[in-house]
């Protein structure tokens, strides 16, 4: 069974993770691990319709941020690897300082020390020098950075279509088939 480490940390786009945890919960393949931040939890009372309970109801495993004895704490844990949606910049200076103080960044921290997939969607904008100095040096450390930016090719409709789409990009680099990208087929 492939083990997927979902993060909801406390930038805006709540939206992101919780369509995550909703595509993933239907494949019996892949067992999800969710950790929220204290901000996340904020952000999930402001942003979304559904409350704490019912996203957390979405995983397979729920972990509590102030718990580094978890065991997607230990590297000897297998898992795939570790999606943040949304990742804010604190928790992003966290990883890239290996500053594990909560649950999000040490799992991050072991992901990245293992060789595994970390993908980081930051939701800040503008972003200034500290910010995309912090981007640069994750990426250098191994993460995939994929800013939730939106594509058009494909005639979104919704938010929810240019959500999904985008989810459906961060599936692919995590290697979980899906149908909701509409895949460019040239012109």
């Amino acid at each position: 069974m492939n083990r997927l480490i979902i993060g909801i940390s406390g930038a805006s786009g709540i939206i992101y993770g919780v369509r995550l945890l909703q595509m993933l919960k239907g494949i019996n393949e892949i067992e999800t691990h969710l950790v929220v931040t204290k901000g996340g939890k904020l952000n999930i009372s402001l942003e979304s319709e559904l409350d704490l309970k019912e996203i957390k109801s979405m995983a397979d495993v729920v972990h509590n941020d102030r718990n580094l004895g978890a065991s997607i704490a230990s590297g000897s844990f297998e898992t795939s690897g570790m999606i943040i949606a949304p990742c804010s910049m604190k928790t992003l200076s966290g990883i890239v300082n290996s500053y594990a103080t909560n649950l999000i960044v040490r799992a991050a921290d072991v992901t990245l020390k293992e060789k595994r997939q970390l993908i980081i969607v930051p939701r800040e904008t503008p972003l200034h020098l500290g910010h995309t100095e912090l981007l640069y040096r994750a990426s250098l450390m191994g993460a995939h950075i994929v800013p939730p930016n939106p594509a058009f090719y494909n005639h979104p409709k919704t938010i929810d279509d240019i959500v999904d789409h985008t989810v459906g990009r961060i599936l692919d680099l995590v290697g979980v088939h899906n149908d909701v990208v509409k895949r460019w087929q040239g012109v």
